[in-house]
């Protein structure tokens, strides 16, 4: 895969892998083939070449190659340049292995097309026209200038005479000798070097554009939701803001209440609940108003894992107080050190909250369950409710999507409290995971995955 930097003539970004690494291993198969395609000429063919120019110049190529992957591993920067450098030097070693060749009559001449093809690939178009220039360069010079490719000494009569029947040109080519067949082979085997890189290249250049399209939409989806998460906490600061006025008058009511009516044991049980929930209110809001999404001032202090958890057990019993709750800790002791912070805190009582919800007004009770190591915490929420259905279980997570609704199928929540608790989780590098229960009568589990090292002191 290929990454090219905004930036023309930069260095190519570090993130995959780079053209010179490719280009290495092509590189390989090149000096592979160019040794084979000399024996075979030499030894099979009896073609009276130049060997010893040639089997220096693939050698050069070759040494050039073992630089390039030394160069390679240091992981310094490579430029746009420094790949267009390396293309020109293999147009250069295929010019003088042609020379000594036939040149331009040379069957494998047309593998000057791949350097433009590969330029044009990975470099920005400035750079694909030089190469297209040079390689057009090397071809008319070879035209020019070269040494003629000797007869095969081999005997490929025969070949060439069947050859010369299928295609109808028996005439045609009957004073070649053995030249049409020779001519003939040589462009099958370079058509089959050309088309396997070709189609080489061009595949992992399509699965280079379907990764980047992913990556794109992946991006996308994530401002979107960044976007929609800094919608709803303006919303909130303002509604913070606007909530403190009307609880102030409760607590006052409330307040005036308990005074005037302090001898009914039954109203007092009720208003001292009420206060209670009122002066929740009061601190959720106080705690918005002052962090504006920073960590709360107790939660500079480190803080056992158990421990945590159990206070926010214990503050959501307040919030709750009819829900049934089972608690289960497991994990090695002593637990872990972490750091408090309110916005993880806040979604886990969300799950808690969907999970009371779906319960609904059965006496059924909420199983929750954790369990740690050195490295990953695991929180299981399982409730009785109705569990998830197919389009349910897609959809969930999506903002303002919610299954609260009431008789009458109206909508009861506003489908945000489980967007941002997967939010804040994947903050934390951690994932939000629901599904059915497979046990009797059925259910849902909401299961929690959170790496321990973003969330320790």
């Amino acid at each position: 895969m290929f990454h090219n930097n905004q930036a023309r003539g930069s260095a190519f970004q570090p993130g995959g892998e780079n053209p010179l690494r490719r280009l290495i291993t092509l590189r390989r198969v090149e000096v592979l083939a160019q040794a084979v395609v000399l024996v075979l000429a030499v030894a099979w063919l009896k073609i009276p070449l130049e060997v010893v120019p040639m089997t220096a110049i693939i050698g050069l190529l070759a040494a050039a190659n073992l630089v390039s992957q030394w160069r390679l591993d240091q992981g310094w920067p490579i430029g746009e340049n420094e790949i267009f450098g390396h293309l020109a030097l293999d147009v250069g070693i295929l010019v003088l292995l042609l020379y000594f060749a036939g040149g331009s009559a040379n069957p494998f001449v047309s593998l000057f097309l791949l350097p433009p093809t590969l330029a044009a690939a990975m470099l920005p178009a400035r750079h694909a026209w030089a190469m297209a220039g040079i390689t057009l360069l090397a071809y008319t010079f070879l035209m020019f200038w070269k040494l003629p490719l000797p007869p095969p000494q081999g005997d490929l009569a025969q070949f060439d005479e069947l050859l010369a029947r299928a295609t109808g040109g028996a005439g045609e080519h009957a004073a070649h000798g053995s030249g049409f067949a020779l001519h003939v082979l040589g462009m099958w085997l370079n058509f089959l070097i050309s088309v396997g890189v070709v189609a080489f290249f061009l595949t992992r250049m399509a699965a280079a554009l379907k990764e980047r399209e992913r990556e794109l939409a992946a991006t996308r989806e994530d401002a979107l939701r960044n976007e929609q998460i800094l919608s709803l906490g303006t919303l909130a600061t303002g509604a913070a803001h606007q909530l403190g006025t009307p609880l102030g008058t409760m607590a006052v009511v409330i307040r005036e209440l308990e005074l005037n009516h302090g001898d009914n044991v039954e109203l007092k049980e009720d208003l001292l609940l009420l206060r209670e929930q009122v002066e929740r209110c009061k601190q959720t809001i106080s705690q918005i108003l002052a962090s504006t999404g920073q960590r709360r001032e107790e939660s500079m202090r480190s803080l056992a894992l158990d421990a945590y958890l159990h206070h926010l057990l214990d503050e959501w019993q307040i919030i709750r107080p009819h829900a049934r709750l089972s608690v289960t800790l497991q994990g090695e002791q002593p637990a872990p050190s972490i750091v408090a912070d309110r916005t993880l805190e806040q979604a886990l009582l969300n799950l808690l909250d969907n999970a009371a919800d779906a319960n609904g007004a059965q006496a059924e009770t909420i199983c929750f369950s954790a369990g740690w190591d050195d490295e990953t915490c695991r929180i299981e929420i399982l409730d009785r409710g109705p569990g998830l259905d197919g389009n349910t279980a897609k959809r969930l997570g999506e903002a303002f999507f919610s299954t609260k609704h009431d008789a009458l199928d109206r909508p009861r929540g506003m489908g945000i409290g489980l967007f941002l608790t997967n939010a804040t989780v994947e903050r934390f590098g951690g994932k939000v995971e629901l599904f059915n229960r497979q046990d009797a009568p059925g259910g849902a589990c909401t299961r929690v995955t959170l790496p321990l090292s973003r969330w320790q002191a």
